[in-house]
């Protein structure tokens, strides 16, 4: 199984990136395992044209695609900030969930295919905010955005989503204990869906 980690805190040794690292340790020995930091890549996060024209991609956004083609599963850690993600994890998914590749849209219908079926994902969000207090107030509208405006929206299945929080004082060293013992039961017990094949997309979509 090829594990993708994708550490989404734009600045290094932050607690979002802790938290992949025991993701990491926690996967079985026979896992394939890949990890890319999105602030060491060089791309620009603008989607300049829509999808009105294609923006060519960056050398390291090729070579990211090429990893998500490949990946079984997915793992994704950031701050929430403002109720969403980092600048630069948006900009990731405006520059490469693009049609043709990631999905696509039907002829003459609202519906589209999902291309990165047979493929699951895990999501670990660090915030401010209580996990209790982001249910009451704002509908857990992060968690559902990745589970199926993001992430399910392209085929992953299933998505799970742990949002760790207060971060803030003192939360953190509060909660470390939980955390660590449900992202290690995460890691431990990735099942991507079994009912659809994986398909591979890329280079369909670079020969369009």
């Amino acid at each position: 199984m090829k594990v993708l980690l994708l550490d989404g805190h734009p600045d290094e040794r932050r607690f979002s990136s802790n938290l992949l690292d025991l993701y990491e340790q926690a996967l079985p020995e026979s896992s394939e395992k890949i990890r890319v930091a999105l602030r060491d890549l060089t791309f620009d996060p603008n989607l300049k044209h829509g999808y009105k024209e294609r923006t060519e991609w960056e050398p390291d956004l090729r070579k990211l695609a090429e990893e998500f083609d490949a990946c079984d599963h997915l793992v994704i850690a950031f701050p929430m900030w403002w109720g969403s993600e980092p600048a630069e994890l948006k900009g990731l998914i405006d520059r490469l969930f693009l049609p043709g590749f990631m999905f696509s849209y039907r002829e003459n219908s609202s519906l589209w295919d999902r291309h990165m079926h047979g493929r699951s994902a895990d999501v670990i969000a660090t915030m401010d905010t209580p996990p209790t207090f982001l249910w009451l107030m704002y509908g857990n509208a992060l968690i559902k955005r990745w589970k199926r405006q993001v992430l399910g929206f392209v085929g992953f299945k299933p998505v799970r989503v742990l949002a760790c929080g207060p971060i803030k004082n003192g939360g953190a060293e509060k909660g470390y204990p939980k955390w660590h013992r449900k992202i290690e039961k995460m890691a431990r017990s990735i099942q991507p869906d079994g009912s659809e094949t994986k398909e591979l997309r890329l280079e369909r979509f670079l020969n369009r």
